[in-house]
């Protein structure tokens, strides 16, 4: 064998092992980041089945309410126009890679949320109401329901943070540009929720 053909083999040789490097690399990023990517959409699904759930329980809790409190209509109305609207926005997979799409649905259940709020200090006002058993079962179901809506954000926001991590390190950033991989957005504190709220005795 000539010294040429030696020199040939080898360079052909080094150039078979770069490629099967460099496709198991941009294979294994792909993969990974497609994984990432669906556990991001499994807990957005979570947050909207949770989401979904207290838009659900709304309905029987305005009805048991309206039943005592028949002075409030301006607060029931707020808490059922509040539910309309979370329910006539759009939502899919599709907002995960939008933000502003994402701060529109944040925003909405923010409303719904500070309209329940309301609800709940007016409750505070009848005590029949308060003492209702089908109320306090709505409230507790609805009191859980927030509490799964935080720990459901939270999973979500974790999940999101790992994928954008890895997203963005080089050289997955190529990558992911190559196919289209985008940034997740994140959900982010209620607005004034840095204050802390005033207690009086």
């Amino acid at each position: 064998m000539s010294k040429g053909l030696k020199i040939v083999l080898i360079i052909v040789g080094i150039l078979v092992l770069l490629g099967i490097w460099i496709s198991s690399t941009i294979g294994g990023t792909y993969n990974s980041l497609v994984r990432m990517d669906e556990s991001v959409k499994s807990a957005w699904s979570q947050v909207q089945n949770v989401y979904q759930r207290r838009a659900d329980l709304i309905p029987n809790l305005v009805e048991t309410v309206k039943g005592y409190a028949k002075h409030e209509k301006e607060t029931l109305l707020a808490v059922v126009e509040a539910r309309s609207k979370v329910g006539s926005m759009k939502i899919d997979q599709s907002v995960i890679n939008n933000p502003k799409a994402f701060k529109q649905f944040q925003s909405m259940q923010g409303e719904l949320s500070s309209a329940l709020s309301r609800l709940m200090v007016v409750v505070e006002q009848y005590p029949q109401l308060k003492a209702n058993e089908n109320f306090l079962n709505l409230q507790t179901q609805l009191e859980g329901t927030e509490n799964r809506i935080t720990v459901e954000r939270m999973r979500y926001n974790e999940a999101a943070q790992e994928y954008n991590t890895k997203r963005r390190m080089f050289p997955n950033n190529v990558i992911a540009s190559l196919f289209n991989f985008q940034e997740k957005a994140y959900f982010e504190a209620e607005a004034g929720a840095e204050k802390a709220p005033k207690v009086s005795f």
